[in-house]
């Protein structure tokens, strides 16, 4: 599966490619496919704080524009890994970057495991939670669970760019209420008063790797993509 994520990133046009993990296994597995693989403590409490460990480590500059690439997303889109990039090096209003897609089935709204935000109109988030945001106080009061319409519903897609500089803002910041009660750790942003840039990307992606079935299904549309670009005779 890292082998599957770190594929991804080359297709997206990654500079360097490096794979942070506090797991022997992990690491040598990575160094055996010709990856870049460094250790880290075991005691992050994110993946955020375990790239600016690594930042650190490589002494990188305090500009350079940083993707996190979970371990666990083997199906994630290249393009979108070069948008998230793009996005934050278009501008120097935030330090980070992540991305949204257009909710398309009302359920999801209010689906607790599905991420919501809500933006400026300079398409900065205004905060994410877990509960239906925005509420449509009059459309929900009539019918229920029906939206009006009248604007999107935003789903957050957790795949983030930050610089450097960033990074080290941030593990400077405390834990927030509002990431303890929501479990959400991109709250500690806003708590803070930085600002998140968000791009919307046509789809959200297809989901990771939680669960022993979704291993399952991972693997069949990973087995059905190699049979396209390999058919056998």
């Amino acid at each position: 599966m890292i082998a599957h994520v770190c594929e991804r990133a080359q297709e997206a046009g990654a500079e360097e490619i490096i794979v942070a993990t506090d797991d022997e296994r992990i690491l040598q597995t990575v160094c055996d496919l010709g990856i870049k693989a460094v250790m880290t403590r075991p005691d992050h409490q994110s993946g955020t704080e375990r790239i600016a460990e690594v930042a650190r480590q490589c002494g990188w500059s305090g500009n350079e524009v940083i993707v996190n690439l979970q371990g666990d997303e083997p199906l994630i889109p290249p393009a979108i890994i070069r948008e998230v990039a793009d996005a934050l090096a278009g501008q120097d209003n935030a330090g980070i970057a992540t991305l949204a897609a257009k909710i398309i089935d009302s359920e999801e709204i209010f689906n607790p495991n599905a991420v919501k935000v809500v933006l400026n109109k300079g398409g900065y988030a205004l905060y994410f939670s877990r509960a239906p945001i925005p509420w449509e106080r009059d459309a929900f009061a009539q019918s229920g669970r029906t939206p009006s319409g009248k604007m999107p519903y935003l789903r957050h897609i957790g795949l983030y760019a930050y610089t450097v500089d960033f990074l080290k803002r941030y593990c400077s910041w405390e834990p927030s209420p509002l990431e303890s009660v929501e479990s959400l750790e991109q709250l500690r942003i806003l708590w803070h008063g930085e600002a998140v840039l968000v791009k919307i990307v046509e789809k959200t992606p297809d989901a990771g790797v939680d669960t022993r079935e979704d291993l399952m299904r991972v693997a069949q549309v990973l087995s059905l993509k190699l049979k396209q670009a390999w058919p056998l005779i």
